[in-house]
């Protein structure tokens, strides 16, 4: 596949890729641009994009008599956050080109940097949202219906900080919305549950991706780009402390809205447990001046949120 772009050569990585990752390090030189431009070189995104569905998975499993079928909504979850986080970047870097320009941690992604041009960007969107949809189509009626609907929220997103304080409540919005489709692939519907699940999500990403965009903190307010960093200033760690707490409280209570008191339960809380002790260890070391501590925390949440997964699914098998 060529890359379509006027500078082939491009930056050797995008500035804030972890180092050695397996894109620079594996992938075929004509692949690296479009990888990059899907964030397929820095897969945390992916990873709070796919956890959620895994909630969704275990709640479903505790509510309900779990199934082989779970296990092939679980890969579909992962195949499809693989493919629509790609999708959901390609869109972001596509809408915010002029931005990333002005911005020193992304000027070296590829749209911004010359690797791929906003044509070649549109068609390899295109092309990820379609295998996604396939995907979807395996997944029901309910969450076919709940999978088109996020679209919505994932067109805006990009555009949020342009309007509101709060772009990455809007992220929050489309990031968790596995939380309900996967839910839905179980059980067919909809319940108190999942949406509680769901707001956790939101909270938590709140949480996360504050402390993610202290990085970008000085460079968005010369340009004038809005974010809950920028909002709380230094009195963040107070509203981390608040989202954070509300994260764990909405997740016990969807776990304890999923299913009846037993073994099961006492694990899904105490994965709840896990999660609210991870919260405030980040807490802990937050330290909005340094970027490099603060990237560290953000991509720490994958284990986070691996933990609620791994002990719900446990609760689900019991």
């Amino acid at each position: 596949m060529q890359t379509d772009c006027p500078t082939p050569e491009g930056p050797s990585t995008v500035a804030d890729a972890p180092p050695d990752n397996w894109v620079d390090r594996y992938a075929p030189p004509d692949w690296r641009p479009w990888l990059r431009l899907s964030r397929a070189d820095r897969p945390i995104g992916t990873w709070l994009l796919l956890l959620p569905c895994w909630w969704g998975i275990g709640l479903a499993m505790i509510a309900g008599q779990p199934s082989w079928r779970d296990l092939w909504i679980a890969v579909a979850c992962g195949v499809g956050a693989v493919l629509m986080r790609g999708a959901g970047c390609t869109w972001n870097d596509i809408t915010d080109r002029d931005i990333d320009d002005k911005v020193a941690r992304t000027r070296s992604r590829p749209i911004p940097s010359g690797q791929v041009t906003v044509k070649g960007a549109v068609i390899w969107l295109a092309a990820q949202s379609l295998a996604g949809f396939a995907i979807l189509l395996t997944l029901g009626g309910a969450a076919i219906a709940l999978g088109v609907a996020s679209l919505a929220l994932v067109a805006v997103y990009p555009f949020a900080k342009r309007f509101t304080w709060w772009p990455q409540m809007f992220l929050g919005l489309a990031f968790n919305w596995g939380v309900l489709l996967a839910w839905a692939a179980h059980t067919g519907n909809l319940a108190p549950a999942p949406v509680l699940a769901y707001l956790a999500g939101i909270c938590w990403t709140i949480f996360y991706d504050t402390i993610y965009a202290h990085q970008d903190a000085e460079d968005d307010a010369l340009i004038g780009v809005k974010s809950t960093a920028r909002l709380f200033g230094t009195d963040t760690p107070r509203w981390l402390s608040v989202f954070g707490t509300a994260s764990v409280l909405l997740l016990a209570l969807a776990v304890l809205a999923a299913g009846p008191a037993g073994f099961g339960l006492l694990l899904g809380l105490l994965g709840v447990v896990g999660f609210a002790a991870h919260l405030a260890w980040q807490l802990w070391k937050f330290d909005m001046t340094d970027n490099a501590g603060c990237l560290r925390l953000f991509r720490s949440n994958r284990d986070a949120g691996l933990l609620v997964a791994l002990f719900l699914a446990l609760a689900g098998l019991v």
